[in-house]
Parts: structure tokens; C-alpha cells; sequence
């Protein structure tokens, strides 16, 4: 069965859909089958695996609002050897009309279950938002990656963002847990960003991941070529720490794995 992860955080400009497109790709360098979902209107995630939102025949539009079949929805084999759930701005109307239909937190959870045998990995790139589209992700979602930027403001909101994740899991998720909190944007010559780093370390302990995402021109640049930065520049310095990203969540896995076995 898929591991179903979702990418989350209410504040924008932190690395999310960076996040999505590049962890999707190194796991799926990893030899593992792995679905991404572009849960945003932006569709930059769509953009960034290299297909062009604007020429896409359906996207998580009618997948979430029309029940078209999943297998209709996705878009293989993208420039990052993984598969895809487009978006566009048709998605910003699916907001609006999941609120008129039955069991609307549950509709993606339900459409994902013909195709979770078939992948390892499913990543959801959640909009900066606590909306419908977020709330449905989380309900699908066996756990939550937080990408954070290490900042001020960033600690507060993301206590906020822990509240409001235990709060949905309460009602529509109780499975859901955290799967870690990843440091984005990272510069280790600013003493603001090693101080907040320490803070993380010390509220989260090892939910903190290992791996830090470095401040890298490559993975700014990556998207507008349309593919992973891994498939841009392989030896850039974000290329591989998402490639280590990879690698720590596998790790944890089968951690997590042995850890269930032992108990049982």
C-alpha cells in the first residue's frame, strides 16, 4: 500500500511545491513508483514536473468534483519519472463546489483507492491554506511533511499549523501524524536561521528531519526548465539534499516498520 504524504503549510513562500517536485523525483530515482498531487490552483507543481497546465485534459478538478476516474486523471511519466494529478486554475472553482457535495473531507481519500497497490510513494502539494482542497489532502494523508523557512515568524505559525493538523486528524483523519518538519531556505552564515534551527530541535526533536534544504540558485531555477532540479543541475547542492531527503524517509519507514513488527 502507498504512503500517502502531505505537503503542508499554511504559509506560502516556504519551499512547499519545491518540496513536492524534487522529494517526488529523488524517491522516484530511488526506484520507487510514486504519484504527485497538485492540489494548488497555481499549478506550479504541474508546471515544475514539466506539463504544461493550460494544455492538461482534466486535473484534480474532476477528479475531486466530476468522480472521473483516477486513471483518467494522471499524467505519466513527467520529466521526474514520476506520475502526476495535474492542477490549474479550474481548481480553484472545485473549492466552491466540494462545499455542496456529500462526504466533501473524504472525496480524494475515496478517489485515491483504485491505485494505492500500485505506487510506493503519493505526495499532495497542499495550497498555502487551510481550505477544502488542504482538508481533503489531510484526510488522505497518512502523515504531514512541514517545509519551514527558519525565520521568526515561522515558530509561531507553526504551532498554529501543528493546532490546526491534531484538530482535523480529531475529526476526519485519526491516523494522521506528523512525518517531520523540513528546514527550506536554509543559510548557515545567518545567526537568525541557526537560532530558530535550535528551537525546532528543541520543540520537535526528531520530528526535525536530519537533512537541510540549503539556499540554492539550481533549485530556484529548476522550474522554469520544467523539470526537477535533479534532472536540471544533478549536482547541485539541492539536488542532493533532497536525494538525502529521500533517503532519511525511507530510513524512517523502515524504522517505523521493524518498530510494528517487534511490537506485534
Amino acid at each position: 500500500m502507498a504512503k500517502v504524504i502531505a505537503i503542508a503549510n499554511q504559509k506560502g513562500g516556504v519551499g512547499k511545491t519545491t518540496t513536492a517536485v524534487n522529494v517526488a523525483a529523488s524517491m522516484a530515482a530511488t526506484k520507487r513508483k510514486v504519484l504527485l498531487i497538485d492540489l494548488d490552483p497555481q499549478g506550479n507543481a504541474t508546471m515544475g514536473s514539466g506539463v504544461d497546465k493550460y494544455e492538461v485534459e482534466a486535473t484534480c478538478y474532476e477528479l475531486l468534483v466530476e468522480d472521473k476516474p483516477i486513471k483518467d486523471v494522471i499524467v505519466e511519466k513527467t520529466a521526474g519519472k514520476y506520475d502526476l494529478i495535474p492542477a490549474n486554475g479550474d481548481v480553484t472553482a472545485a473549492e466552491i463546489k466540494l462545499m455542496e457535495l456529500f462526504a466533501r473531507e473524504i472525496r480524494l481519500r475515496n478517489a485515491l483507492k483504485p491505485v494505492m497497490q500500485y505506487y510506493d510513494f503519493i505526495f499532495i502539494d497542499c495550497p498555502p491554506s487551510l481550505n477544502q482542497l488542504t482538508v481533503n489532502a489531510l484526510a488522505a494523508a497518512d502523515s504531514v511533511l512541514v517545509p519551514m523557512q527558519c525565520e521568526y515568524y515561522a515558530l509561531e505559525g507553526l504551532t498554529a499549523l501543528m493546532d490546526t493538523i491534531q484538530k482535523l486528524a480529531s475529526v476526519v483523519n485519526p491516523q494522521l501524524k506528523i512525518e517531520g518538519v523540513l528546514r527550506t531556505m536554509y543559510d548557515p552564515r545567518n545567526r537568525l536561521a541557526n537560532d530558530v534551527s535550535e528551537q525546532l530541535k528543541r520543540h520537535f526533536g526528531e520530528q526535525v528531519y536530519r537533512t537541510v534544504i540549503p539556499r540554492n540558485v539550481r533549485l530556484a531555477e529548476a522550474p522554469s526548465f520544467g523539470a526537477p532540479a535533479m534532472y536540471y543541475d544533478k549536482s547541485s547542492t539541492g539536488a542532493k539534499a533532497y536525494l538525502a531527503l529521500a533517503g532519511e524517509i525511507l530510513r524512517r519507514r523502515d524504522k517505523a516498520r521493524q518498530s510494528t513488527a517487534h511490537a506485534n
